[in-house]
């Protein structure tokens, strides 16, 4: 039996999605107000061959992509659910990667002043749409590359490239932690869970990511009451980042951040579930 489909406030969504690019934007702030502010836009990511400059420049790309496309007209695009979303984004990175590079040269690579100017234009953007009409509708489309979306369906995976992106800022700049918006990883950690239930249907697993996820997955015996025979508990950051890739399942739990119990608890060979 295929997981359930998981439902996603829209209400919360957008107070999520509002809270989350706040925090993005103060990071912004202080990176390009700082005396070493153009060193600190040269540093590498764990992203290739991107550095802090691309990746501040891809946030907002991606923050501004819907309010700048909203008012398209819809081509039949085939539906697309955020499932599906998860498992065919890694089909366009080339794309996205492209993109990025190109709007950054565009749009942001000027001084620091001007990309922090940059990505509160981009923030102004969505918070505009996120007050206005269009979202409130809930049999409203929006398309993309890889298919045609609920545009609330859409607002929930840009809470996915805020908070991955986030993280993957915070690495970047040396940084202890980033102030996530608590609803937000929520939702992340949720759709991910349900992502890894999608592409690896089954119940032999159960997947704990305390306290905003319990999934069933990997074929196999299908558990009912007690202790499941494998079980697999993490928190949601680890999780994230075992889910997009940015940790190893190998690492993960030589270090203690996973705790992985049964002889089919490896679940090394079904990650990430987002590329």
């Amino acid at each position: 039996m295929p997981p359930k489909t998981r439902s996603y406030d829209p209400v919360k969504v957008r107070a999520a999605l509002a809270a989350q690019v706040g925090a993005l934007r103060a990071t912004v702030h202080e990176l390009c107000a700082g005396p070493d502010a153009e060193r600190r836009l040269a540093r590498p990511t764990r992203l290739g061959e991107w550095r802090v400059r691309e990746l501040v420049a891809h946030l907002a790309l991606q923050i501004a992509w819907v309010p700048r496309h909203v008012r398209e007209p819809l081509r039949g695009a085939p539906a697309l659910s955020l499932a599906q979303w998860v498992a065919g984004v890694g089909t366009v990175a080339p794309l996205l990667d492209a993109g990025t590079r190109e709007y950054t040269a565009k749009a942001f690579d000027g001084s620091p002043a001007e990309v922090a100017a940059g990505f509160d234009d981009a923030a102004e953007e969505l918070l505009a749409l996120l007050a206005g009409p269009e979202v409130a509708d809930p049999a409203r489309r929006f398309e993309i590359r890889l298919g045609s979306m609920l545009l609330s369906d859409m607002l929930v995976t840009r809470l996915v490239e805020t908070v991955v992106h986030a993280d993957d800022l915070a690495d970047a700049l040396g940084l202890p932690a980033f102030a996530h918006d608590r609803q937000a990883v929520a939702a992340v950690v949720r759709l991910l869970a349900d992502a890894l239930a999608a592409q690896a249907p089954g119940g032999a697993v159960e997947l704990r990511v305390p306290p905003y996820a319990v999934v069933q997955a990997v074929e196999g015996p299908r558990h009912t009451r007690g202790t499941p025979p494998n079980v697999v508990e993490t928190d949601p950051l680890t999780w994230i980042r075992l889910a997009t890739g940015r940790t190893g399942w190998a690492a993960a739990v030589e270090e203690a951040l996973v705790s992985a119990s049964g002889e089919r608890s490896d679940l090394g060979g079904l990650l990430p579930v987002l590329n």
